[in-house]
Formats: structure tokens, sequence, C-alpha cells
């Protein structure tokens, strides 16, 4: 590969299990760099409010990225990693939705101007557990502190079993132009096995209704190793999939941990299926989902090749930040609610995860922060070389020595002979002028970015991060 540093060719993928099996274990997934279990309680609100301050003498800022974070859940998916909020008490998310608004004001005080977004993303729990009146309210609030662009990309993840087609289209009159559908299996005995019964014909009326109401946007999400799931049943589920024709599909694999996440607890281990069989069902997947068009872009990520994100990738404009990959510059992002997480400048910031220590913070007139990291310059080289192997599968090594008045061979000596035995397995090629990751390896992409993970390199534990595959 010496001499070509374009990106590299995208949609292309060299299956190869034993190379999984050896490669396959735990890992970050790299929404951000430093990754979250970095973050330390010594960055406070104090720090947030003196990043946001320096953002306003700035040069040419770009537009914003917003998050909201809604936790409400009705029901308990047994599988669920969120930080989420289990009530059938509707009236539980007023009094949330206030706060938020004025959490939203405590920010916007302290950005000069009137800031411009160029992407907003409702995630939960379950966002439209909240009724219509609060839904409207929550984007007043977001529109009147900051100016969305016209085209700015506005997505929302929705359960099909909780919005019918008047609630989406009822989002698209908020402005919502991207949606993000729960699926994880339509095997009912998997369903059963994990707490969520939802039919194909609930999905494809919340789709259809998508569709009908102008989103220009579908993503499904999928998860492979959930209990009871087979290849054979997962083969039906992918037929049904591929049927509904999502312009992209998430396919997640399932990290049992229940020592983290209590929900867990409540699956029978012995239902999971074995390691063979999980990865026979992502081989399946692998094969059905390129059969049917859609290309590879990342991690776990496909796209049908018109699809904006195929797209980005193709012209070398992709992104990854803390919603996964992304066609906007990855800049500052602010967020808002309880756990959720932002990047202002060279800063990472996350807010309390219990919803009534975020309302403790407010009702102190404080942003709710409770951690977060400052980046060091070597930080930032290493997150822009993690970036583009995530993104692009490549590192122009000369374009990164220029930019960052680096010698790249000097700099990452150790990091270069850490990976000459993914080399040695045809993971990645490490020439002179550029370092790609191969075919073969772009599923492991993850293995490949750890190796520039400084943080990662000098932790004795790694437990708390998700299996690669």
């Amino acid at each position: 590969m010496d001499g070509d540093t374009r990106p590299a060719r995208s949609g292309v993928l060299d299956f190869d299990p034993s190379l999984i099996e050896r490669y396959g274990g735990s890992g970050p997934r790299y929404t951000s760099y430093p990754t979250a279990d970095r973050f330390h309680a010594g960055f406070t609100a104090v720090d947030y409010a003196r990043e946001l301050a320096k953002r306003n003498h700035r040069p040419a800022t770009e537009p914003l990225s917003l998050y909201v974070h809604l936790p409400f859940c009705s029901s308990l998916c047994f599988y669920c990693a969120c930080n989420k909020v289990i009530t059938r008490n509707r009236g539980r998310s007023t009094k949330y939705v206030e706060y938020l608004g004025r959490e939203i004001r405590l920010v916007r005080e302290r950005i000069d101007l009137a800031p411009r977004a160029a992407q907003l993303h409702w995630g939960g729990g379950t966002p439209t557990f909240l009724p219509r009146d609060e839904m409207a309210e929550l984007m007043r609030m977001l529109r009147a502190a900051f100016e969305l662009e016209a085209d700015a990309s506005i997505s929302i993840e929705v359960d099909p079993r909780t919005a019918d087609a008047g609630t989406i289209a009822f989002l698209g009159d908020l402005g919502f132009n991207r949606i993000s559908v729960g699926i994880q299996d339509f095997d009912p005995e998997v369903q059963r096995a994990v707490n969520r019964m939802q039919t194909e014909e609930e999905t494809r009326r919340v789709i259809d209704a998508a569709r009908a109401n102008g989103f220009r946007s579908v993503n499904a999400d999928l998860i492979y190793g959930l209990p009871r799931q087979t290849v054979r049943g997962f083969a039906q589920t992918l037929e049904r999939v591929v049927d509904l024709a999502p312009g992209r599909i998430a396919l997640y694999s399932y990290a049992h941990v229940p020592h983290l996440f209590k929900p867990q607890r409540k699956i029978d281990v012995g239902e999971l299926p074995p390691p063979a069989e999980k990865l026979a069902i992502l081989t399946l997947a692998i094969e059905r989902l390129a059969a049917a068009g859609y290309q590879y872009i990342g991690m776990d990520h496909f796209a049908k090749p018109d699809d904006e994100l195929a797209r980005a990738q193709r012209e070398g404009r992709l992104y990854r930040d803390f919603q996964g990959y992304s066609v906007s510059p990855g800049g500052d992002l602010v967020a808002f609610g309880t756990s959720a997480i932002g990047r202002i400048g060279d800063a990472y910031v996350q807010n309390a995860k219990s919803i009534d220590d975020y309302y403790a913070k407010i009702d102190q007139g404080s942003l709710p922060t409770v951690r977060g990291i400052a980046l060091t310059a070597d930080d930032r080289l290493r997150r822009a070389v993690i970036q583009a192997l995530m993104c692009n599968f490549t590192i122009d090594r000369a374009a990164f020595d220029a930019a960052w008045s680096i010698r790249f061979a000097d700099y990452f000596a150790d990091e270069l002979r850490e990976l000459e035995p993914l080399a040695a397995d045809g993971l990645v090629d490490i020439g002179a002028d550029a370092i790609t990751v191969t075919p073969r390896g772009r599923l492991l992409v993850r293995a490949v970015a750890m190796r520039f993970d400084r943080h990662w390199m000098q932790a004795q534990q790694h437990a708390t991060h998700s299996k690669i595959i």
C-alpha cells in the first residue's frame, strides 16, 4: 500500500473466523479518545464553564452538535446497558423536561451570540415516553437557545412498541428528519428471553410512517448473541429486516456483563449462544447484508451505497462521535440530561448519572457536570490517529507529520512494533507512506486502534470494555 494515501475503499470486508477468535477480546468502542473510563471527578462544572467561555474566543467556530438524554422507559429490556429510569408514571417526565430547560439556559448563558447547530439527537431510554406537549416544549427550548441550520440532521431513537404512525407524523412536524428504530431480533423466543415483545407489523408501521413524513434516513438496530438466538432464527430476522429496507443497519454484539448492568441478571446465561454459534450468526449476517447491497462502514455499521454515511466514507469525510458514525465534523457537542457526555474544545464532560443528583446540581445553580477530562497534546494526536483508523481505515503518515510537527515513525515507534503481529496476520499493512487496515482487519479495527491508545496499553485491567466481536 506504499504511496496510496487515499481513504481505503469502503464496503470491502474479508471475514476470517480464526482471526476473530484471536483478536476479538475486550476493547473500547472509541466514540471518544480518551475513552469515558478515563474521565475523572477532578474535572468539574467550573472546568466545563471555562471551556464554554473559551469557545467564545475561537475564530470561525464550527456549528455545534446537540444531544439530549431522555432516560424514561415504561418496560425493562433485560439486555439493556443504557442509563434509564423504568416507570409507568408518565408524570415523571414533566419535572425532567423542566430541568432540561434550566440546564439549557445555564449552558446558553455561557455562550455568546446565537450558536448554530448542525446536528441534534434525542436518545434514551425511550424519547417518545414524553407526551407530545412535552416533546414540543423541549424542541421549542432548544430552538430558542440554538439556531438549527436549515439542513441540520435532527434524529431520534424510537421504540416501535410505544410509537404509532401519528407519533411519527408529529415528530416530523417538530423537525425530526432521521429515525433510529430498535428491533434487536424478530424471533418471539428471543424476544421473550429479553422481555421485549415486538412484531414486524408495528415496526413496519413506524418505518413506513417515517418515509411518508419526509424522514430522510431510517436506521435499524439489531443485536446478535442474545439468549435463545440461533443461526436459523436470525436468518429469518435478517430476511424481514432487509425487506424493511432501512438505509442503515447497526449490528451490535451483545456483551453479557451482569456485574455492571443489573437488568442482565434476569438473563439465563445457559440460554446464550455458545461462542461458535454467535460467530456463525455474525458470519451469516455479514454475508446476508452484503448480498442485499449494504456497504460495510466500520465497527458494527452497514449502509446502502446511496446513504449519506456511505457517501461520506467514500469521500473521506466520515467522523465518529458519541452517536457512532457521523457526517458532521467532529467539533463541539453540547449534551443535556442525566449521564450525557459532551465535548467542548479539548475536553470531554459528563453529567450526573442519577436523576436526583442531576436535579440537585441544577437546583444549586450549577452545571450538572460531575466528571470529565482535559486532553493533552498527546491525547489530541492519538485521537486524530484513532479517528482516521476507525473512519477511513488508513493513516497518511506524511499528513500527520506535517499537521502535528512529528516524525510518525519516531513518535509511534513502540506502537508500530505492537502492530507487527497484526501485520503478520494480515490485519494491517504497514507501509512507508501509509498504515492501512486490510479488508481482513476491518471487523477488528478496534484491535488496531488500541495499539495507539496509550491509556489502554498502560492499563492493567480492560474488563470494563465490551468484546470487539
